[in-house]
């Protein structure tokens, strides 16, 4: 049996995930099995994710995953560096995954793997180098750095966020792994429409969050219909949390440097409207994506030095008959502890104990996100989903 390794928000779960998983499948003529990498709570775009991580491991099995194992926050949220390199690792850590699926603009894995072989050498870091400049992106450095090692053509697709994201997942690609990637279809990223079938994610989030369940049912495996959540009622907070953060511990969050860190507490300081603020805050060289990050971070408390340099445990959060067979057989394979229960936490390293605790807040914080508050503790008392 094959075992396909996807790395995902499913935040929610639709149409154009499940045919990912279809087209993944049938690449292979003989029985797949699929572990998806899922994050959590919170999401790399710097906010809440629509519903909780076990609402959406349910979706996802219900959509075609076998096995759903958690992204902790700290790389859900990091730069798509960060989130490829944590979600990698899990995935190799499972010792039983075969092939990394992921979905592309271009939908060809060879000038991707090109990309990231161009990443990875000395010579980029020497080309980037010479590219940076304070008036420019890191964005656009990194892109005409690979212009000049490779061709305008091939570092165009960094342009594209499937594309760029899926370099990053090869450049962390353990070398026991196979790649494969699927072409994007539908509606584009962050589109708010619905395109031949396949709607983006943004487009279902704006319509759950606008209470317009029913109209979008026809795209989703499974049907929901419980409250969402939005960032909208922890948007006082946010701001008060970065009114009263000194620029010492504003300079503590990751990814706050080249001055970023000071200028949000600058803009905190105007307005007490978050897209308002991140708004104030972005600029030429700032991306919108790395103030959302870094505000969510001010939130969370979440500091540079809380985040491990590789992920300490794995945390399984859904699973149906074959997942638990994957499960078996990780009992042999899996180089890092997991666990199916919370209260299985307990028999974790020191190290690996801090970071569930830190998710426990994170959760707590989560739970603030409803139109009705939920209760604290549910990291502790809220099992896995399992699906027969």
């Amino acid at each position: 049996m094959k075992t396909i390794g996807i790395v995902a928000e499913y935040n929610p779960f639709h149409t154009g995930h499940a045919h990912h998983i279809r087209e993944t499948r049938r690449l292979f003529p003989e029985e797949t099995a699929v572990i998806a990498v899922m994050s959590g709570n919170w999401v790399q775009r710097g906010e809440c994710a629509v519903t909780d991580k076990w609402t959406r491991a349910e979706m996802a099995l219900s959509g075609g995953v076998d096995l759903v194992l958690e992204l902790p926050t700290v790389w859900a949220t990091a730069s798509a560096e960060g989130f490829a390199k944590g979600a990698v690792a899990l995935l190799e850590a499972t010792g039983v995954v075969d092939v990394l699926s992921f979905g592309s603009e271009c939908g060809k894995i060879a000038p991707l793997r090109e990309l990231a072989r161009c990443l990875n050498s000395p010579e980029f870091s020497k080309a980037l180098r010479r590219e940076l400049d304070p008036k420019k992106s890191f964005a656009q450095c990194r892109r005409q750095a690979a212009a000049r090692l490779l061709d305008e053509k091939t570092a165009a697709l960094l342009d594209t966020p499937n594309n760029s994201l899926g370099v990053e997942y090869l450049r962390f690609l353990p070398s026991n792994m196979e790649a494969v990637t699927i072409p994007r279809c539908g509606a584009g990223h962050d589109s708010a429409a619905e395109c031949a079938g396949f709607p983006s994610a943004s487009f279902l989030r704006q319509q759950i969050r606008s209470g317009n369940v029913t109209s979008i049912s026809p795209f989703q495996p499974l049907s929901w219909n419980g409250e969402a959540a939005d960032m909208k009622y922890l948007e006082r907070a946010l701001i008060a949390r970065l009114r009263a953060m000194t620029l010492e511990e504003a300079e503590a969050l990751p990814d706050s440097g080249d001055g970023l860190a000071a200028r949000l507490l600058c803009a905190a300081r105007q307005t007490a409207n978050l897209e308002e603020l991140y708004a104030l805050t972005k600029t030429r060289t700032y991306a919108h994506a790395r103030v959302r990050r870094l505000a969510l971070h001010a939130l969370l408390g979440l500091r540079r030095e809380d985040i491990p340099t590789a992920p300490p445990y794995i945390r399984v959060l859904g699973f149906n008959h074959r997942g638990q067979e994957l499960l078996k057989k990780m009992n042999r394979t899996a180089s890092l502890p997991f666990f199916v229960k919370p209260a299985h936490s307990r028999r974790l390293s020191s190290q690996a104990q801090v970071l569930f605790a830190l998710e426990d807040r994170f959760t707590d914080l989560f739970g603030l996100c409803f139109p009705t508050p939920r209760p604290g503790g549910l990291e502790w008392t809220t099992n896995p989903i399992m699906i027969r």
